[in-house]
């Protein structure tokens, strides 16, 4: 069973960015920080904002890349190789096209389907085995309107139902840490 080192929260840095789908990554992690009072300092050596603390007894960081989406490995890849975490002792948080606003899912491994983040970070870290937070903000219908609709914030109701996804994920988020991961799929993967 491993545990979970190092959670890390896609978006980009930015006022602009805050509230777009793209940065479901960030609110996810923000939250969880907040849910334990620890707050994100800036660690200009690993380009990000970072936090490192104890949650459910496990000591992680929380880490949210501000090098801009398309660079996160870059970021994801300097604090893994100082810190010495394994890619499997990772989960990364995103936002997921290909799952509708209102799910959540945990996965191990796979493709990038397109998301520059993870493309990135399988890059630098030359695997793909590294576990997948994926949060469904659902797909705008045509291959040209992606890099548009995820820069753009969600529609109230689909607000609503990200928001309830994140809290069903962060329901489960002790289980991740403890390293229970299939007991976190169990839970969040089932209605």
């Amino acid at each position: 069973m491993t545990e979970i080192r190092l959670i890390v929260g896609l978006g980009n840095p930015g006022r602009e960015y805050e509230a777009t789908r793209h940065n479901a990554g960030f609110w996810w992690v923000g939250e969880l920080a907040q849910a334990q009072k620890l707050d994100f300092r800036n660690e200009a050596k690993f380009h990000g904002l970072m936090v490192r603390g104890q949650l459910h007894g496990h000591e992680l960081f929380l880490f949210k890349p501000q090098t801009f989406m398309n660079t996160s490995g870059r970021a994801v890849g300097e604090l893994v190789q100082f810190y010495k975490i394994a890619p499997e002792e990772m989960l990364v948080v995103h936002d997921e096209l290909d799952l509708p606003p209102g799910v959540a899912r945990l996965k191990m491994g796979g493709g990038h389907g397109g998301h520059n983040g993870l493309k990135d970070i399988i890059a630098r870290l030359g695997t793909k085995e590294f576990w997948r937070l994926r949060l469904g903000i659902g797909h705008p219908g045509d291959r040209n309107a992606v890099s548009n609709y995820v820069l753009n914030n969600p529609r109230s109701e689909e607000l609503d139902l990200i928001n309830a996804a994140m809290r069903k994920a962060q329901s489960v988020a002790h289980l991740i840490i403890e390293g229970k991961i299939e007991a976190a799929m169990l839970k969040l993967h089932s209605a």
